[in-house]
């Protein structure tokens, strides 16, 4: 009988990963590119009425994956839509492409488009200067372009590697109504949807918000936090973000982490990181209710 102390251990030498399959090391994609995307003064205030102000003060200060207590609403309505015929599905049966150029003033170049995403690019050299003299209508579509960016390449973010798929064009068409569905819970989803797809041995990548899983990691197992971050503040995973992972031996670190997790026993666990009273006293002071 295996030792009772330990978790997930599958002998004293090998590592249950081991026996999924030969290779050694599963990769972890990580999508960055909203990281130079800049917050407008002026769009803050939609930012915080779509509830995603916290997530994208992360987005200033975005730590390094090494290859989620977060200001995400929890409740309200549900994030939903189809993933591929959601054009159908749009209000009023208005094609898709038309509603964008409504939302954003214009249409993407040809070249920028692939069936229904926009190249990131053209999002970042469109939409990084606003103008000073820009009014309220210029304002919110920038705060629109903000929103898709940080919903397509951090919270939902997919294997697409550089584009921004605009099935998110409902829910940024007006930013007064974004704020009543439950991200955190559909961030979670899609997180667990990417994690169970990545288990297929034909499957190299995983996506999701990966930042979001590492600061969890790091919050509930001290052997395989990083020293010396022991300052935090809301939201809580800004604690990590000047966390930079060695470039060099991958390899032994995997086999290291592998060994930490064979090791783990449940008091080794934080089973609640987020209940102590000094965590306590700032998700309290930066937060109103419930959150992720």
């Amino acid at each position: 009988m295996a030792d009772r102390r330990s978790l997930h251990r599958l002998n004293g030498v090998a590592h249950v990963a081991g026996s999924i399959g030969d290779e050694l090391i599963r990769c972890i994609y990580s999508v960055r590119q909203q990281q130079n995307m800049p917050m407008h003064e002026r769009i803050i205030s939609y930012l915080e009425r779509a509830g995603l102000y916290h997530l994208a003060r992360l987005n200033s200060q975005w730590f390094w994956l090494d290859e989620p207590l977060l200001g995400l609403p929890v409740d309200g309505e549900a994030v939903s839509g189809c993933l591929g015929d959601f054009e159908k599905y749009m209000e009023g049966g208005r094609p898709a492409w038309e509603w964008f150029q409504d939302l954003f003033g214009e249409l993407s170049p040809p070249n920028k488009v692939k069936q229904m995403t926009v190249h990131f690019t053209w999002f970042h050299e469109r939409f990084s200067v606003l103008p000073p003299d820009a009014n309220e209508e210029t304002v919110r579509i920038y705060a629109r372009a903000y929103i898709m960016m940080l919903l397509s390449t951090q919270l939902f973010g997919d294997k697409s590697v550089n584009r921004v798929h605009i099935r998110w064009l409902p829910f940024v068409a007006n930013l007064d109504d974004m704020g009543r569905y439950s991200c955190g819970s559909t961030a979670l989803a899609w997180l667990y949807r990417c994690m169970c797809r990545v288990v297929n041995r034909n499957v190299t990548n995983l996506a999701g918000p990966l930042q979001l899983l590492q600061s969890w990691i790091f919050w509930r197992f001290s052997s395989l936090r990083p020293s010396g971050f022991e300052v935090f503040s809301f939201p809580l995973a800004s604690r990590w973000s000047a966390y930079l992972p060695p470039n060099d031996g991958k390899k032994q670190r995997v086999l290291s982490y592998r060994l930490a997790l064979d090791r783990l026993t449940a008091r080794d666990i934080v089973w609640e990181p987020y209940s102590a009273l000094d965590v306590l006293a700032v998700a309290r002071y930066r937060c109103g209710h419930t959150r992720v």
